[in-house]
């Protein structure tokens, strides 16, 4: 496949992205935040495929495409389940060809049972799941092609379709597949991806994500994921580790922090991850220690964080890009 010129680009430093969240009383927010991600200088900008909950990101990122400039956009991730591959490959050009050339592309295979059933989407077995997205992958590549394109699979067909104008970008977009199975997710990244997007489970540990306990997992992970590259004969350099934080809130005082957190409706968010989870999943803390969490995953091996932010919380991207991003790498 060959080394992505977006994975390549982050070798001189470690790169952070902004994945804002809206609960539904504040979703008139997020473009203009958007804005504010750009200017702080973070390398994507991100809206997350939660329909039942939060947002469509494709209309999302559509007006984002036309607010900002140089940002990266995408989801992490997208659903494949969700939308029929070829209509995700047409709005996946479409982007790409919006933002002149900066989508970055996150695909997954879905975990929350409840929204399937509320789309009415079969919620198949997580091997089901899996072929469908190396079939969808299959399709996409295949409808940005030069020709008609015409696939037949076990769970996605498409006949004579071609998606014109392709994405800006080539080869592709870059391809993030998000999930830690270990025996079939991991194996997609290394045969189809250019990043995988690791997450931590929430801890029971008072102090949250600060407290560390998600470092063994992570490794483990990365070692089945060079394990993997090995299997296939691809070079793991080619692939970026990116790391998946499940929401952020930071303060300029340690008593705006805790302000802030107390007033925090952790139920009505649009994050499901946050309403299942509430404040064990949530990363806060002093800019000190956060710098610190971010730092102790550089060294796991990651080069790449994807950090949840509440949508009308600017304080929080401020202290972030100003107090913690210039310290870690």
């Amino acid at each position: 496949m060959g080394r992505h010129p977006w994975v390549a680009a982050g070798d001189a430093r470690v790169r952070f992205g902004v994945q804002l969240v809206a609960r539904p009383d504040e979703a008139s927010c997020l473009v203009e935040s958007g804005t504010l991600v750009e200017a702080l200088g973070f390398d994507g900008l991100f809206v997350f495929d939660h329909p039942s909950v939060h947002v469509d990101p494709w209309i999302t990122l559509g007006a984002m495409a036309a607010t900002t400039q140089r940002v990266r956009l995408g989801s992490f991730v997208n659903c494949v389940p969700y939308r029929h591959p070829a209509y995700l490959a047409r709005l996946a050009a479409d982007l790409d060809n919006l933002s002149n050339g900066r989508l970055l592309l996150g695909l997954g295979i879905g975990w929350l049972e409840k929204e399937f059933q509320a789309l009415d989407v079969p919620f198949a077995s997580a091997s089901e799941r899996r072929i469908g997205l190396e079939e969808a992958l299959a399709i996409m590549e295949g409808v940005w092609g030069p020709e008609p394109f015409t696939f037949s699979g076990e769970q996605y067909r498409v006949s004579e379709m071609r998606v014109e104008p392709p994405p800006v970008q080539t080869p592709r977009p870059p391809v993030v597949i998000g999930g830690s199975g270990e025996r079939g997710t991991l194996r997609l990244v290394a045969r189809l991806a250019d990043a995988c997007n690791l997450g931590e489970p929430p801890t029971e540990d008072e102090r949250g994500p600060l407290a560390g306990n998600g470092l063994p997992a992570l490794r483990r992970k990365l070692a089945v994921l060079e394990e993997h590259c090995a299997e296939v004969g691809r070079p793991e350099h080619e692939i970026l580790r990116t790391h998946f934080t499940q929401m952020l809130v930071l303060a300029v005082s340690e008593p705006a922090r805790r302000a802030k957190l107390a007033r925090t409706p952790h139920e009505r968010s649009g994050s499901p991850g946050l309403r299942r989870s509430g404040g064990k999943a949530v990363l806060t803390g002093p800019a000190a220690g956060v710098v610190e969490f971010f730092q102790a995953r550089v060294e796991v091996g990651f080069r790449y964080f994807v950090v949840q932010v509440d949508a009308s919380d600017r304080e929080t991207l401020e202290v972030l890009a100003r107090d913690v991003v210039p310290h870690v790498g």
